[in-house]
């Protein structure tokens, strides 16, 4: 599943002792942007067996690119040092849910209700973090499709990434799910918001109680 990139880097190669297979791993993770991630979601997200992976793992670790945390692989502003050209082409994605959170809502205690929960046909993988917001990062137990929900002030929206597996159905089925979770936390914080969704082109009823 990791794509064969071209790489350049910003140091001389002889700086570091990773090859091919290590730096097509952190290509992704760069690609994801992702700040945190699980071992287990990157082993769905790419396919390596888990010795493989593990040992991919240990050798960004010791490049001090990455570092163990008790919650999974932090990436440190090591890797800002490196430049790696982009995949050439992007797996298929898809808008799912777009709607706003109600704005009483705490973004911060939402997103640590969410952040590790596997539900449903979810599997964690990590987390993006920019200046414009958070997304958080799960993907199929099969590896074949990637959910991410981004959160921007008050503004949510769940997309799709096709991975292996292209079946919208699925893939809104398993945004459904995370929604369901964010609705039971709406619920439960008292929201007096309601919020209207839009799912993939049409107008839904809104999912958080009044």
């Amino acid at each position: 599943m990791i794509p064969v990139l071209n790489v350049n880097w910003q140091s001389p190669p002889a700086d570091y002792s990773l090859n091919e297979r290590d730096v097509n791993v952190l290509s992704l993770i760069e690609t994801e942007n992702l700040t945190l991630f699980t071992f287990d979601g990157l082993k769905r997200r790419t396919g390596l067996h888990p010795e493989t992976l593990s040992r991919i793992l240990g050798r960004l670790e010791a490049e001090g690119i990455i570092k163990k945390e008790p919650d999974g692989y932090r990436v440190t502003p090591k890797i800002t040092s490196l430049k790696l050209s982009q995949p050439p082409t992007e797996a298929p994605t898809a808008p799912l849910i777009q709607t706003f959170l109600p704005s009483d809502l705490l973004t911060q205690q939402l997103i640590l209700q969410l952040r590790g929960k596997w539900f449903g046909m979810l599997r964690w993988l990590g987390i993006s973090e920019t200046c414009r917001g958070i997304t958080l990062k799960w993907i199929t137990e099969d590896g074949g499709i990637q959910i991410a929900a981004s959160i921007e002030g008050t503004a949510l929206n769940i997309e799709a990434k096709f991975l292996t597996n292209s079946n919208l159905d699925l893939a809104l089925k398993a945004s459904y799910q995370l929604m369901t979770l964010i609705g039971k936390f709406a619920t439960r914080s008292r929201s007096t918001h309601p919020v209207t969704t839009q799912t993939a082109g049409y107008l839904s009823p809104a999912l958080f109680s009044s």
